[in-house]
């Protein structure tokens, strides 16, 4: 499922990330001294250069329980994959979030049976979290003595991890987070992260189907959605993360993901990509109106 938010901020960065994958010299002309591209603007070439000019496979006397640094550049991607069954109330909250109205080319015309909860998120309400597990453009993880911080560039947002001791609340708080309500601890080296009250407009990830005209549609959840999170750092340069999602009202039986391996990203940093409704708009009305196209993705 293609995703128009902040369209033409994508577009100008891709742009300009383009030109500094494609020659050292031009990306060192760029960027004052000390300053680097976002990790999505590398290419595999600029990683691996970056990987090896800090000789990040050569460093083993770490302290594997410091997740700081700059990840990945796509997000976990079908870490989520297989999905349980969902229930019976579960399967009427996904069949609210397909679309009956198609483009020509096969793609669901919103607001015309279409998703309300991607209409929200095009008119740039949170990704939430687990989707931005799932859909990101790097993430940075920031150690702080009693809270661990997760930063995205997608959308320009970051999640709280309470580490100070604090429980999650056992009745429902007086707000739903769309990143839900964080708290976590250590296991050994392994830092498990407990999850709850989560905001049910976000979908969990985008769930492909083999034809687009179905519209494939989101994996919802209810305000009651757990999820545990378990994060470890086996090699310097490697983070590996497995999530598991409790929601029996939507789902059969506990949601187990795959562990997933995350490469560091050393020589880049996040940037600035927010979600701009002003952007958005300009984008719909002057270039998806013009192309006879509006309200389609």
């Amino acid at each position: 499922m293609r995703n128009r938010i902040v369209i033409l901020t994508v577009v100008t960065a891709a742009v300009l990330c383009l030109s500094l994958a494609l020659a050292q010299e031009s990306r060192a002309a760029q960027f004052p001294e000390g300053w680097y591209p976002c990790s999505r603007c590398q290419n595999n070439a600029d990683r691996d250069e970056a990987w090896a000019q800090n000789r990040i496979d050569e460093i083993t006397d770490y302290d594997r329980r410091d997740l700081s640094g700059v990840w990945g550049h796509i997000g976990a991607r079908d870490s989520m994959v297989p999905r349980p069954p969902f229930t019976e109330y579960g399967e009427e909250l996904f069949e609210d979030t397909r679309g009956e109205e198609f483009t020509s080319d096969g793609f669901p015309i919103y607001g015309n049976g279409g998703s309300e909860k991607d209409l929200g998120l095009l008119a740039c309400d949170p990704l939430g979290w687990p989707r931005l597990y799932n859909q990101n453009r790097g993430f940075e993880f920031v150690m702080l003595p009693d809270r661990v911080l997760q930063f995205f560039e997608y959308q320009h947002t970051w999640r709280t991890i309470y580490t100070d001791g604090r429980e999650l609340p056992e009745e429902e708080p007086p707000v739903m987070n769309f990143n839900g309500w964080n708290v976590g601890h250590w296991e050994g080296d392994t830092f498990v992260v407990e999850s709850a009250w989560f905001d049910d407009r976000s979908w969990i990830l985008e769930v492909e189907v083999e034809d687009p005209r179905a519209s494939g549609g989101g994996a919802p959840h209810t305000n009651n959605m757990r999820i545990v999170e378990r994060w470890s750092r086996p090699t310097y340069g490697t983070l590996e993360s497995q999530l598991t999602i409790y929601d029996p009202e939507v789902y059969t039986e506990p949601w187990v993901g795959q562990v997933f391996t995350t490469k560091l990203a050393p020589g880049a940093e996040l940037w600035d990509q927010p979600c701009v409704p002003s952007e958005e708009d300009f984008f719909n009305e002057n270039a998806y109106s013009a192309a006879g196209t509006s309200g389609s993705r």
